[in-house]
């Protein structure tokens, strides 16, 4: 049986994956914040460059260590936005010895749709909703017919924390604005995936990424993070309303106590939550359910059947 492994440099956090046809055996991740304060035309600061070498160095001696014969390094938003990714197609080459493939927010979809649905248990149509550091992706379909409609729409918690939230904590208008923001680009997904927009207000509707996994772990007050309570954990409108008054009007500094919150996420997850609030009030969505499968779980399966 084939044994891989999948690297995810994501805009908030770098994550691997090593598994066979029997699943995953091993998930890690580390916050890297390859998104957070990004300037496409410099490119990756040192900071970045640094932490990004840690984790890629870590991950590479676990896939040594499990016998692994094939390797995917993916990137997605933050990487798509660099007018130079030489650095970084160089900085995956040297420590992990094969290539970077930045991939378009559709293929992210498909893929995190892909891992989403295999879990989700569902004959009916499905929406997925990715909320990232620098895009969203919402992505629907059904577990016979695949992927039916998909749109990545470029923003995200730390493209909404960096372009807003100047002031700890965000004031009012600031919050106001970023909501406006987040209407605007529903509103296009209504528009161009009207398929989408229905199945977010009747059909099964998953959540995936950090920004929600972690609403799940504040709402139930999770001090050590369990990824099994949180797959399946129901969030339902309600609580994402109430998790996001207590984090957007709370200080960095006293928002960072609450259980659940990881400390790298404090500076920018009321980006993260304006993102689920405003989907969950434009859609009317009244329960999503949290998973952690996700893209890594998509590239994984695609990767050890190939």
């Amino acid at each position: 049986m084939t044994v891989g492994a999948v690297i995810d440099l994501g805009s908030t956090s770098s994550r691997l994956a090593i598994g066979s046809a029997a699943g995953i055996s091993l998930r890690q991740q580390v916050i890297t914040k390859m998104g957070s304060g990004l300037d496409p035309v410099r490119g990756l600061n040192e900071a970045t460059v640094d932490r990004l070498r840690q984790a890629l160095a870590g991950f590479q001696a676990e896939i040594e260590s499990h016998s692994v014969e094939k390797v995917r390094v993916l990137a997605t938003a933050a990487a798509r936005e660099l007018k130079n990714a030489g650095p970084l197609t160089a900085l995956v080459h040297e420590v992990c010895g094969v290539d970077l493939e930045i991939i378009s927010g559709e293929e992210e979809g498909r893929l995190g749709f892909a891992g989403a649905s295999s879990a989700a248990n569902s004959d009916g149509p499905i929406a997925v909703v990715d909320i990232g550091g620098r895009s969203t992706e919402v992505i629907v379909g059904s577990e016979g017919d695949g992927v039916l409609g998909t749109l990545s729409m470029p923003t995200g918690a730390a493209r909404l924390s960096d372009e807003f939230f100047e002031l700890d904590p965000p004031g009012p208008s600031a919050l106001s604005a970023a909501l406006s923001v987040v209407a605007l680009h529903f509103d296009d997904l209504s528009r161009e995936v009207p398929l989408a927009a229905t199945v977010l207000e009747s059909g099964t509707v998953i959540g995936v990424g950090g920004t929600i996994t972690t609403a799940a772990a504040v709402e139930i007050g999770m001090i050590d993070y369990d990824p099994d309570v949180i797959n399946g954990f129901e969030l339902s409108k309600v609580s994402a309303e109430d998790v996001f008054r207590t984090l957007a009007t709370e200080a960095a500094a006293d928002r960072a106590f609450n259980p659940g919150l990881q400390a790298d996420r404090v500076d920018i997850i009321v980006g993260g939550m304006c993102m689920l609030v405003g989907l969950m009030r434009q859609f009317d969505v009244e329960t999503m359910i949290v998973s952690e499968h996700d893209l890594l779980d998509g590239a994984l399966a695609e990767l050890v059947s190939a």
